[in-house]
């Protein structure tokens, strides 16, 4: 009887020297040196393993078996910190078995869930319990981190039950008790009511997203409001205010779902997936002004050093992170990278009269596109344009800002940078109808070169508009027309047919390259034929207007434009006539789904429409006689 009784204290002192080196390391919570960590995990899984071998290296003993279940706790807990969780399965599953040979029972099912009821009837509600418990929380830890939500869900009441038995403190408090009795209790990695503790929290939050997901948001919602009054981090409580608010978002409750994203915030500030969840609220409202200002705010947040770092990535042995790991919970906690979002600030403020707000911001960006710090370019998140796009647009705004030397300076970056590159003609062919459906866009040969001839073509567009605003009326004449030269290089065939110059009825879908073309055209012949009308060329101008209008029908400028000219050449029916099909003209597409850059200049000679309605009415008497 004396062997083994020195055999169990010298496996429980080794146990407990390794227990004791790693708290003095710093317990469970772990350093900002990845490396660091996982030297000491493995040092620590290693030790565990080899102590581990050694005690089942014999038959088990009812003496032995507390303080083997504790190892394999242990060398559980650090296998998955290091996410081996097959490894630590195997070493569950065996650790089990050994339980139920020692207590005569089969262990043949192959079933987990079932396997695991077989264990816990089998010990019953010996001192063997506890134990067997703390394994079958390191399996739900298994079952989270692998997504396994389903296993869960059928295994819920030994769950629950585990739960409430372990969460009383009753085994801990006798735990204890033995301890002050006894030196021989072994010591555990990691406590384990923190473990159940996180384990419910998470797994309240990673069934709530799958649910959500599903579209059961009700159900969801119930799960998460239970979860938001556990003790848990508070991180870990403001996933389940943004959550909420997520499923009320979804079931057309949008102004619980802000409380909800403001409770998240409130409890957790650096929650920056509520601030964007509450900006997409506001733009789903229509409040632009709230909407800007939640834009705003993210972004300052974004560039914040904290918050670049994951929330949930934790600084202790077994962290949220690791738990939480689904893809329905990934995408709902996704946020763009700060760029990104300063980009849709810019635009948004451009496109809501804020433009001198909205021109910082892209001069930001582009700053910020330029310096070594690249904050948040490679995140996750839709991508941004690419840099001709950004030096466009922000060229647009800096002339819609009474800046046109600025805005030539960026288009002459645009042109110099790509002019060499420029192919002699592209033709542009109709996508086949796989391709249409799943991309909605144009499938070209060489689509990078077609992209650039329209970003050369836009830069020259908006030089034109920029003499324009400066009434430098031959120079924009000059710009116009290098727009216009470079877009008719451009062909479009279609199946079966020789390649053609494209028209307004071949434009198909809004943001087409092919759509893009005929509004570059419109616009570039729009502003050669106003030009021209301030230099008295009028029959040059009609003609460029008439074009206009054929190339891009939803261009007003063109067709108020076209009537002027026709009544100053004395063709007043037919000026009416333009005037008021004009103005009966349904736009087809929204202006703020198109590039800043490709809407109609505000600057430069404009028409007052009150004033052609005034000659109508004068000119009625005539044309009814």
């Amino acid at each position: 009887m004396h062997q083994p009784l020195c055999l169990l204290d010298s496996w429980s002192q080794e146990n407990d020297e390794v227990v004791n080196k790693w708290k003095l390391e710093g317990g469970d919570v772990l350093t900002r040196d990845q490396n660091q960590n996982h030297s000491r995990l493995i040092w620590c899984s290693s030790e565990f393993h080899k102590l581990l071998r050694k005690i089942q290296g014999i038959p088990p003993i009812a003496d032995h078996t507390q303080l083997e279940l504790t190892v394999v706790y242990n060398a559980c807990v650090c296998s998955i910190a290091q996410s081996q969780f097959s490894e630590a399965e195997l070493l569950l599953t065996r650790a089990t078995a050994r339980v139920l040979q020692m207590t005569e029972d089969d262990p043949a099912a192959s079933d987990p869930p079932a396997f695991w009821r077989t264990a816990l009837k089998s010990v019953g509600n010996t001192a063997l319990k506890p134990h067997v418990l703390y394994l079958l929380c390191l399996q739900w830890a298994i079952w989270l981190a692998t997504c396994q939500l389903k296993t869960i869900q059928g295994f819920q009441d030994e769950l629950l039950s585990a739960f409430e038995t372990l969460s009383t403190g009753v085994w801990e408090e006798e735990r204890s008790a033995s301890r002050r009795k006894s030196s021989d209790i072994p010591l555990l990695l990691m406590d384990q009511r923190r473990l159940i503790e996180l384990l419910q929290i998470c797994t309240f939050i990673a069934q709530g997203a799958e649910r959500l997901s599903e579209g059961q948001s009700s159900e969801a919602l119930s799960g998460l409001q239970t979860a938001s009054s556990l003790p848990a981090p508070r991180t870990l409580i403001a996933y389940t205010h943004l959550l909420s608010g997520s499923c009320l978002a979804h079931m057309s409750r949008p102004q619980m779902a802000l409380q909800c994203y403001r409770m998240a915030l409130e409890t957790d500030s650096r929650c920056v997936c509520a601030l964007y969840q509450s900006m997409l609220i506001y733009r789903q409202l229509g409040n632009t002004q709230a909407e800007i200002q939640a834009l705003h705010l993210l972004h300052s947040t974004l560039m914040l050093p904290s918050v670049t770092e994951p929330a949930l990535a934790g600084a202790h042995l077994l962290p949220p992170s690791l738990l939480l790991r689904s893809q329905s919970l990934s995408r709902l906690l996704s946020v763009p990278a700060a760029l990104s979002v300063l980009h849709s600030l810019a635009l948004k403020c451009v496109l809501h009269e804020r433009v001198s707000e909205g021109v910082e911001c892209y001069l930001d960006l582009l700053a910020a596109l330029h310096s070594e710090d690249q904050h948040g370019v490679h995140a996750e998140g839709p991508p941004l344009p690419k840099l001709p796009e950004l030096y466009l647009q922000a060229g647009a705004a800096l002339l819609m800002a009474r800046r046109p030397a600025d805005c030539m300076a960026l288009c002459d970056e645009v042109i110099t940078t790509s002019l060499e590159l420029l192919p002699g003609n592209v033709v542009l062919e109709e996508p086949e109808e796989k391709c249409e459906a799943e991309t909605g866009t144009l499938c070209a040969e060489g689509e990078d070169r077609v992209g650039m001839l329209l970003w050369v073509g836009a830069a020259y567009l908006l030089q034109g508009h920029c003499h324009t605003h400066l009434r430098d009326w031959k120079q924009a004449v000059t710009h116009y027309t290098r727009c216009f030269n470079l877009l008719v290089k451009v062909y479009f065939k279609k199946r079966g047919c020789q390649p053609q110059i494209p028209s307004a009825d071949m434009a198909g879908m809004q943001g087409t390259d092919l759509c893009v073309l005929q509004r570059l055209k419109g616009l570039s012949l729009a502003g050669r034929g106003i030009s021209f009308t301030q230099i008295d060329q009028n029959r040059e101008a009609l003609r460029d207007l008439q074009l206009s209008m054929q190339a891009f029908p939803e261009c007003t400028g063109a067709g108020l434009w076209c009537g002027e000219v026709l009544w100053r050449l004395g063709r007043r029916r037919e000026a009416v006539a333009c005037w008021e099909k004009t103005w009966s003209f349904t736009p087809q597409s929204s202006v703020q789904s198109l590039s800043v850059y490709l809407q109609e200049p505000q600057s430069g000679p404009l028409l007052d429409s009150t004033e052609l309605r005034r000659r109508i009415q004068e000119l009625r008497p005539t044309l009814s006689a």
